[in-house]
């Protein structure tokens, strides 16, 4: 509640037709219903909102106060059976933009020892992800234009979802909430069931709301205070830690993360077959009975095949009948080849050890010979400059990132974005990326010195290893100032990022614009390590310009120093 207004939009939700706004008159009409003449059984206003009626009789310390008999909440509180919870983090999805923040969800976890028959709980916007628009989702929601709600679903519904379906690695992280705690949030989660609030994409989000249940789970928390505009998946699960909630985390392999071993694993010669064995264009007879192929590849091909079908399936992109028929045939066909040893798929490193989102930036250098000083701030998130330690390799996403130089000449914009999303998702086997950036906002990277408001929506591909991943890209460019200019760009970009204190960045674009000019663009960047949330970078960059249409090239040097928090 903030200035005693209910973050809460459904009317459903308040006794009071003011509740929303004045707490006194939902207050009051709260113990006018559960002190009513209602009938004491599931409809009632006592088993509507038992987390109300616990903490009235606490503060007011009753003995008398009037029960009913909730039956609906019994059975449902025995069925999930809670003992303790767990803070789950999916993290960013390559190729869309409305996940690469990540999100999060809590597992309410029952006595069964397999973590997968426990229950989930989760808060997201009301929308079709396989029909929405993830550009348009993220204008949406970052003005509330959808409703968010809150359900209670198996855990092994939410895995198929995010880790096998959306490819996103599973982080789960144990709270140490004791079990008094833990029912009293069940209770505000039984209150909340079919209930809405206006979603919010950079507050009032899914993070945002499950920090609200650990705070009314266990109430000296302010969790929600350290964040004042922006609540972001991975920071929340940060703040979680720093409270010392969090007790230990354990990894989840996507399907994705799985199928790439499988690729590290299979000889290259035969990569093909897994996916043409779903197709049929490769006989399953053929690969048994070919004895150039020894049984530990067999078992390797035969298992990546199996994962790849249910990642087709549960793309939708095959029927279930035919999934049924072909997942029982391959998987009979790779257990008679007997046992084998699970594949070992290293842990990557823990996003709660990632970087945090804002960034400010100040440092020195030369453009074109004059000597500049620079400041900067960044409200959120990450880009490919950045430490990619705990991160989705290749992506980047920005908003407002302002960068200001300071010379002779005064005061001068570098760089105003307001918002770039990169997704550079690898290419492989089993994977046949599309990589795409976009850009909105203002840079010095056009023709003229000042800076200049632009627009680009780029596309290709990329490729890469342990070590590396280059890219190419197209880029239709447009830039806006006295009258309208747009271009054809061409990049070319190689970014070093294996090791956990350094990486390094170098892209080269050619551009064509509609006026008949040219240019090359050149930027390199080393950056280092220092702490989690602090970095040096060294920048050279190389443009073409044109002054009184004759064309001119600079040259800038720059060393800044980045602090995020």
């Amino acid at each position: 509640m903030e200035n005693n207004e209910s973050e809460i939009d459904d009317e459903n939700f308040f006794l009071s037709i003011n509740g929303k706004e004045d707490p006194k008159a939902e207050l009051l009409a709260t113990l006018s219903a559960f002190f009513s003449n209602e009938k004491a059984d599931d409809n009632s206003s006592i088993c509507r909102f038992p987390a109300r009626y616990v903490w009235l009789q606490e503060k007011l310390k009753a003995k008398d106060f009037p029960t009913a008999v909730c039956s609906e909440y019994e059975k449902t509180y025995k069925r999930v059976d809670p003992k303790s919870v767990t803070l789950v983090f999916p993290s960013a999805h390559i190729n869309s933009p409305a996940s690469m923040f990540g999100h999060t969800f809590l597992r309410i976890n029952s006595s069964y020892n397999s973590k997968l028959l426990s229950y989930a709980v989760n808060y997201a916007a009301s929308v079709n992800s396989e029909t929405e628009n993830g550009v348009f989702f993220a204008i949406k929601g970052l003005f509330g234009g959808y409703y968010g709600r809150y359900s209670l679903l198996p855990y092994y519904e939410k895995l198929k979802e995010y880790r096998d379906s959306e490819q996103r690695d599973i982080w789960e992280y144990d709270l140490n909430l004791n079990e008094d705690e833990i029912e009293r949030m069940f209770m505000h989660i039984w209150e909340l069931n079919g209930v809405y609030s206006d979603y919010f994409f950079l507050t009032e989000n899914c993070s945002y709301n499950m920090l609200w249940l650990l705070e009314v789970a266990r109430e000296e928390l302010k969790l929600r205070d350290s964040f004042l505009y922006q609540v972001i998946p991975l920071e929340s699960v940060q703040i979680v830690k720093e409270n010392n909630i969090l007790t230990k985390s354990s990894y989840r392999p996507s399907k994705r993360t799985i199928l790439l071993k499988y690729e590290e694993l299979i000889d290259e010669r035969y990569l093909a077959i897994p996916l043409n064995l779903i197709g049929s264009e490769y006989k399953l007879e053929e690969l048994i009975d070919n004895n150039e192929i020894n049984v530990t590849q067999k078992s390797y091909l035969l298992e990546a095949t199996v994962e790849n079908l249910e990642y087709l399936f549960s793309k939708g992109k095959i029927t279930k009948d035919e999934y049924l028929e072909k997942f029982h045939k391959f998987t009979r066909a790779r257990a008679k080849l007997g046992l084998s040893n699970k594949i070992d798929i290293k842990t990557p490193p823990n996003p709660i050890d990632s970087h945090r989102a804002v960034r400010l930036q100040a440092g020195v250098g030369s453009d074109n010979g004059e000597m500049k000083s620079y400041l900067g701030m960044r409200p959120a998130y990450h880009d490919l400059e950045d430490s990619n330690y705990g991160f989705l390799r290749g992506t980047q996403i920005e908003f407002m990132d302002i960068l200001l130089s300071s010379s002779k000449n005064g005061v001068e914009v570098e760089n105003a974005t307001i918002l770039s999303i990169v997704s550079l998702a690898q290419r492989s086997e089993f994977f046949k990326s599309l990589s795409w950036r976009t850009k909105i906002g203002w840079n010095r990277e056009y023709l003229k010195d000042d800076a200049i408001f632009n627009l680009s929506i780029g596309t290709g591909y990329s490729w890469g290893n342990e070590l590396a991943f280059v890219y190419t890209l197209v880029d239709p460019i447009f830039y806006l100032k006295d009258d309208f200019t747009s271009g054809l760009g061409v990049s070319v970009g190689l970014n070093f990022d294996k090791y956990k204190l350094v990486n390094t960045n170098i892209e080269l674009t050619k551009r064509v614009y509609d006026n008949g000019r040219n240019q090359t663009i050149i930027k390199a960047s080393q950056g280092f390590n220092l702490t989690q949330n602090s970095k040096i970078v060294l920048k050279y960059d190389y443009i073409d310009k044109y002054v009184d249409k004759l064309k001119k090239t600079e040259h800038s040097f720059l060393g800044i120093l980045r602090y995020y928090y």
